[in-house]
């Protein structure tokens, strides 16, 4: 008897990605994310049952004031010393930017080559990029600072991308760390590193964020007030 695998649901799992309509305009969705912080949005995520939304802890930001949240734009690059065809495809991808994307970079290990520079920051900015998220190296970083771009990146070399990595596809679903992430999903980064919320969940996230933070500021004032940990634990509180 022959035995055929059946991969039909992990295909549409892993393969499929969502077109779903918001409930909330993007920029406001974006807007309200960004007055929170992504240890809120990490407790939801945890409360659903999903804990691999953050991305690796040594993706961090240039600087520590930065904050983003957008729409991802997914980008997977491997090692490749050929240096055919990749200026053509940087191109079309470059394209297909749009307003409110966050470009998310998987490096899939690179540790040698720079995967971000100033003018690809340039040319994001141009077509509405908020932000990137690498998965690997940047360089010309006074000129990201110039530029104000918020990004998020493991390290820093003055190696350039040609010869040394090559892109192999955009706007796929990628994997950075544990983290599966597909076009149109929610990245959201600040100080304590960046992480996903999928597409379908975002307005859901959201809203239950934005109540815990609430709870939290009442929390806080009973901290203030001098309440003792049990009365606090009592009263729904934690810490």
């Amino acid at each position: 008897m022959s035995y055929k695998m059946e991969t039909d649901k992990l295909r549409q799992i892993r393969d499929f990605v969502d077109d779903i309509e918001l409930t909330i305009p993007e920029d406001e969705l974006c807007a309200r994310y960004e007055k929170l912080y992504t240890g809120a949005v990490n407790d939801v995520m945890r409360e659903m049952c999903i804990v691999n939304c953050a991305l690796p802890p040594e993706i961090h930001p240039l600087e520590k004031e930065m904050v983003c949240c957008g729409i991802a734009f997914t980008i997977r690059s491997c090692k490749d010393p050929t240096l055919t065809g990749e200026l053509e495809h940087r191109v079309k991808m470059l394209e297909e930017i749009k307003s409110n994307h966050i470009c998310v970079w998987n490096a899939n290990g690179d540790d040698e080559a720079s995967h971000w520079g100033e003018v690809m920051t340039q040319a994001s900015m141009k077509r509405g990029a908020k932000g990137a998220i690498v998965d690997g190296g940047i360089r010309d970083t006074r000129g990201i600072l110039n530029l104000k771009f918020p990004i998020w990146y493991k390290y820093r070399t003055s190696n350039g991308a040609l010869s040394r990595t090559k892109m192999t596809g955009y706007q796929v679903p990628i994997q950075v760390g544990n983290c599966i992430i597909k076009p149109g999903d929610i990245i959201f980064a600040d100080i304590d590193g960046a992480m996903v919320i999928p597409r379908k969940i975002a307005v859901e996230v959201l809203l239950r964020a934005e109540a815990i933070e609430k709870n939290e500021e009442e929390i806080k004032e009973w901290v203030s007030a001098g309440m003792s940990a049990e009365e606090i634990h009592s009263r729904g509180g934690y810490f």
